[in-house]
């Protein structure tokens, strides 16, 4: 293990959507620091094996769920008492474009604002009561929560949610101690990310290769980010170095978004 340099060594850290590519790469950062973890993801995942890897308490729930959620803050007082951080990761995306028409648009586009926002909210209302003065509550939002973006109209949605979300449960929580601040990533290179870039290639036409390369051109740094990369962002939120933030959307994009 590293010398933790963020503070964070025996703090208690749960994380949403834990097995995927950003998730899993935050898991191992807090688990280098030393926290004590409880990862959360859906079932077939590779939950278990990170769980193994990282000797961290994994629990599988549908945060769409509230009986799973309410199991999941009643382990969570059992285990540990309080929670320190929580870092609401989880989400799905996936085009909605306006135009389909067929039977099951609007219950998907439903569907992911439900994923994105509400399971979001319902989690943390279930783990207040254990977010204990000095707690940071970290959500994920996206760049796409700053900008409109053709065909994702409900990604976007949530995700703009998701920041106005951060803000206002930050003026709500502040008086506790409690902060909430959210991070809006750019292009990080996971499978979700790559589908979303397949599927915008696809609706315009153009390969995957030309969409990417104009992408990566709009950024100061041009390079698709790392979940490791990433991870670097939530330490510090995570951190009592970043006691003066709460309310804040850090953009994190390679220069993408400058706001």
């Amino acid at each position: 293990m590293i010398a933790p340099r963020y503070g964070l060594q025996g703090k208690t850290v749960l994380i949403t959507g834990a097995a995927g590519g950003i998730g899993s790469a935050l898991a191992r950062a807090f688990a280098a620091q030393g926290a004590r973890l409880m990862l959360l993801d859906r079932p077939d995942t590779a939950l278990p094996n990170l769980s193994a890897e990282l000797d961290a308490t994994a629990a599988v729930c549908d945060l769409g769920n509230a009986t799973q959620v309410a199991r999941i803050a009643a382990q969570v007082r059992e285990h540990w008492g309080s929670l320190d951080v929580l870092v609401n990761n989880a989400g799905t995306e996936y085009p909605t474009p306006l135009a389909d028409t067929t039977p099951d648009a609007m219950a998907r586009w439903a569907s992911l604002l439900d994923n994105n926002v509400t399971s979001m909210v319902r989690l943390t209302q279930a783990l207040l009561p254990l977010l204990q003065r000095g707690a940071s509550v970290i959500n994920q939002s996206s760049i796409w929560g700053r900008i409109g973006v053709a065909d994702f109209s409900a990604y976007v949605a949530s995700k703009h949610a998701v920041v106005g979300l951060t803000r206002s449960l930050a003026l709500e929580l502040g008086p506790r101690g409690i902060r909430v601040n959210a991070v809006c990533p750019g292009w990080v290179r996971t499978a979700a990310a790559l589908r979303s870039l397949a599927a915008m290639a696809q609706a315009q036409g153009r390969s995957t290769a030309d969409v990417e390369r104009e992408i990566l051109a709009r950024q100061a740094v041009p390079t698709m980010l790392t979940p490791e990369e990433l991870a670097g962002v939530f330490l510090f939120l995570a951190s009592d170095g970043a006691a003066p933030l709460t309310g804040q959307c850090l953009v994190a994009s390679h220069g993408e978004v400058m706001a």
